[in-house]
């Protein structure tokens, strides 16, 4: 069930059965001629849908702006600064926990949210720490990148093997290509020069235009397959929901 198109009744019945919600949490930034700039927030939510579908988990708004500075460089990228994107973690945990929310698994599409979602959800556990009052509700979190999930990982490595890349992957694309085949099959026609983009480091905005002048970062997304895309979805979203009842049960 996704909160926005629950009504509050409904979710009160939810929280009768459960008090786990499904976050994802992604970004806006440039993926490459070929990959959609909402590429990590889309492939979270496509994940976190099929998830909560499957098991009928509650799925709240999609967080679709993340930490991402060093792709400003390129057309319609957009970030929040680290303090930014901690304040609206925060923000959106304890507005849940107000109405009997306590356990949120952040479905995340974007490695560099991971330092900082993190770094939030120890500002929730510390606001409880320190708080003098013994009543706070317990809560907590976990991210979980699906992307990195083990199955996700075997067969992206079975289809691409090392032109999987880091940032604009052929994995990523396939699972968007998937989501949305229309506009998939018209971004897929950009040419790609060199086939496979070279590795480094990235540090700020303008560092990573140039010496990743196309936005990728070690892939060859032209691999990519709309049914690839399925199978991704398929295998993450398996793991993730038997991951997301495992850490509602804990105590």
């Amino acid at each position: 069930m996704r909160l926005q198109l629950a009504t509050w009744p409904e979710v009160e019945t939810y929280l009768k059965g459960s008090t786990g919600i499904i976050i994802p949490i992604g970004s806006t930034e440039q993926h490459g001629p070929t990959g959609f700039v909402g590429t990590d927030a889309l492939t979270a939510e496509g994940v976190a849908f099929e998830v909560g579908d499957r098991i009928g988990a509650m799925v709240a708004p999609t967080i679709s702006v993340g930490m991402a500075q060093h792709h400003l460089g390129f057309a319609g990228s957009m970030t929040l600064r680290p303090s930014t994107l901690i304040a609206v973690i925060r923000d959106t945990v304890e507005s849940l926990t107000r109405h009997g929310f306590d356990r949120f698994f952040f479905i995340n599409g974007h490695g560099g949210n991971i330092a900082t979602a993190n770094a939030a959800f120890n500002e929730v556990y510390a606001e409880r720490s320190l708080s003098p009052a013994s009543n706070r509700p317990s809560v907590r979190c976990v991210l979980k990148n699906w992307f990195m999930c083990e199955g996700v990982g075997k067969l992206a490595a079975e289809l691409y093997g090392d032109a999987d890349g880091s940032h604009a992957t052929a994995s990523e694309v396939a699972l968007t290509y998937h989501l949305f085949p229309e506009d998939g099959a018209r971004a897929a026609k950009a040419p790609l020069t060199p086939e496979i983009a070279p590795q480094g480091k990235i540090y700020d905005a303008d560092s990573y235009r140039q010496s990743f002048p196309d936005g990728r970062i070690g892939s060859n997304p032209a691999l990519a397959r709309a049914e690839h895309g399925a199978k991704f979805l398929d295998i993450s979203a398996t793991e993730l929901a038997a991951d997301f009842q495992a850490f509602c049960a804990e105590n």
